[in-house]
């Protein structure tokens, strides 16, 4: 008599096996890939033996279970046909138990029947998923696959305002002998609903203020991208501490669907402030007030005072939002700006008005900024503030800015694939109200990318180029030095650039810096960092790049990344030593 392969394994000689032995089952599973062998392993009661005790007679019993359990495992992926032999041994105390499974042919598509109205099969995101469904012929019939692309077609439809779609019609029709099957669907999708009134529960604001948040309007068809769009952009007010967008569905009727908004207003005034440090700055301490609205127009007004001991600033900034399709504000503000770095001094007054939107994916910023003070440069390189060759100036300036803004990033606290780009122009319009006129563009680009596991590469630039009939009327903070945290490290905060006949250094007209930085992260919070960075500021096409590089440390703390770095300049001859620098804050 044949015998098949079932009865192999069952006739196995079970006088090996100790009557009272207590051991725990390794399992060992061959024949199939490894998504396959996942689905045996999860579905033979074997398995749970594992790290458990079993006596012979459960070791018994758990293997004459494995060739059926193997057959329903391997099911729901389209073989009905597999079988399983096995080899049972005692290694020590333990029972190694090896399936050889054959999956035999599997059972693949031949027909996709579905049936549903033709208004429905036309709106795009129920015909994207209509033919996630069609794509299922010729594949091998897959019970997941199946039921992924069945419940997509379904939530399309009431994503899109089929709310009362019902499927009529779910069968898959299997015929193992010819190994065939064939997918029958259909759906009743029902009349599609618009959207009638959005009601505003709890809300602090005059009546339509709020509107202006609705990405749709009244008549629209219904969508739930459209909820989820209305719910980001009121998170992102930062009026409220609770927003919950409700289509009320118990109440919907002739097609129309009213849209409740359920919010929870968040603290008014939040104050904020303590110590902190950064090498470029010093330590000091910084405290704010901010009011998230003032008025019931949703007016904003920040103020925040910082004082270290090379940076000390006093700044106001008044916002008047305008919501809607391009989230538009309006901003006024005032800066009092008193900073000491290692090559100069400046107190200065700064006034912007400025308006901000977004703009075909980036955000814009067009304003004009008045900036008026007392400054001093060239502290490096003399003895001294009164040492000869420093240079004292006195400005106004008064010119108009513009500012793109666009990044992206798959995590906001731990970036593994995200970039950022800034782009900067201002210039004075001839010489109304300003002591020189000048011109300014600044570039400034990151790139995160992830690879290997717990590794990424950083790279970071940034360019800048001043036109001026009067280089030596600009203050600090409008001309281009380099070195610093964010620059080249190895070198103290806008240490480096060109210098005066005096071997001052007073900054430049250009600039150009680069940075590549690879870490690796030992655990989830913590990890190390080598990096190299290269570049100056310059004047004319004299650019003579100077390079640091070191080693740093990197901690995912609660507040934020903080980083510890420690560079020193390579193949300096005027410059040497260690540097240490501290950066606080987010990847991008």
């Amino acid at each position: 008599m044949r015998r098949t392969r079932r009865h192999g394994l069952l006739l196995l000689p079970w006088f090996f096996l100790p009557t009272m032995a207590h051991a725990g089952i390794v399992l060992r599973v061959d024949g199939v890939d490894e998504n396959l062998r996942n689905a045996v392993v999860a579905g033979v009661e074997l398995s749970q033996y594992a790290h458990r005790e079993a006596t012979a007679a459960q070791v018994r019993r758990l293997y004459e279970k494995a060739p059926d359990e193997v057959q329903a495992a391997l099911r729901p992926y389209g073989y009905y046909e597999a079988t399983a032999t096995g080899d049972l041994n005692q290694v020590g105390t333990d029972w190694q138990v090896t399936l050889h499974v054959v999956t035999g042919l599997p059972v693949k598509v031949t027909a996709v029947n579905v049936r549903m109205s033709e208004d429905a099969g036309k709106v795009p995101a129920v015909r994207r998923a209509l033919r996630g469904v069609e794509s299922l012929k010729d594949k091998t019939l897959d019970d997941g696959a199946y039921d992924g692309a069945r419940d997509a077609v379904g939530g399309a439809l009431t994503a899109t305002g089929f709310l009362d779609a019902k499927l009529v019609t779910r069968r898959v029709e299997v015929n193992r002998a010819e190994h065939r099957a064939t997918v029958n669907l259909a759906w009743e999708a029902g009349q599609r609903y618009r959207y009638g009134h959005v009601n505003f529960k709890n809300s602090q604001f005059r009546d339509g203020f709020l509107d202006r948040y609705v990405p749709f309007k009244s008549g629209d068809y219904f969508s739930q991208d459209q909820l989820l769009e209305l719910q980001q952009a009121l998170n992102g007010a930062d009026y409220f501490a609770v927003v919950n967008v409700i289509p009320d569905t118990d109440k919907a009727k002739g097609g129309t669907i009213d849209i409740d908004v359920e919010l929870a207003p968040a603290k008014r005034t939040i104050y904020t402030g303590g110590p902190f440090f950064g090498t470029d700055t010093g330590a000091g301490l910084r405290g704010g007030i901010e009011k998230r609205w003032i008025n019931d127009r949703g007016h904003k007004w920040k103020n925040e005072l910082v004082l270290a001991q090379r940076l000390k600033t006093l700044s106001t900034l008044y916002q008047i939002p305008m919501p809607g399709p391009h989230q538009r504000s309006f901003n006024f503000g005032a800066n009092f700006r008193d900073a000491n770095t290692v090559t100069s001094k400046s107190r200065t007054l700064q006034l912007v008005a400025n308006e901000t939107r977004l703009w075909h994916g980036w955000q814009r910023t067009i304003g004009i900024n008045a900036l008026a003070g007392t400054f001093t440069v060239g502290k490096r390189g003399g003895e001294g503030d009164n040492a000869e060759g420093l240079e004292r100036g006195r400005s106004t300036l008064l010119y108009p800015e513009i500012t793109l803004s666009r990044k992206r990033g798959d995590n906001p606290t731990f970036v593994r694939r995200g970039w950022s780009l800034t782009l900067t122009g201002r210039s004075t319009v001839g010489p109304l109200l300003s002591d020189a006129s000048f011109s300014q563009v600044i570039g400034d680009v990151k790139w995160i990318r992830q690879f290997w596991g717990r590794n990424r590469l950083i790279l970071r630039g940034s360019a800048g180029k001043i036109w001026t009939s009067n280089f030596s009327a600009l203050p600090p903070q409008l001309r281009f030095f380099a070195g610093g945290d964010r620059s080249v490290r190895g070198y103290d905060f806008e240490s480096i650039g060109p210098r005066n006949a005096f071997n001052r250094v007073i900054g430049g007209e250009g600039l150009l810096v680069g940075s590549t930085e690879v870490e690796h992260y030992f655990t989830r919070n913590w990890g190390m960092a080598a990096f190299v960075d290269a570049g100056n500021a310059f004047t004319g096409t004299d650019y003579s790049p100077r390079v640091g590089a070191g080693l740093g440390v990197r901690w995912l703390s609660p507040v934020g990344m903080i980083r510890f770095d420690v560079a020193v300049p390579v193949g300096d001859k005027n410059e040497h030593g260690i540097h240490l620098h501290v950066v606080i804050g987010p990847d991008l």
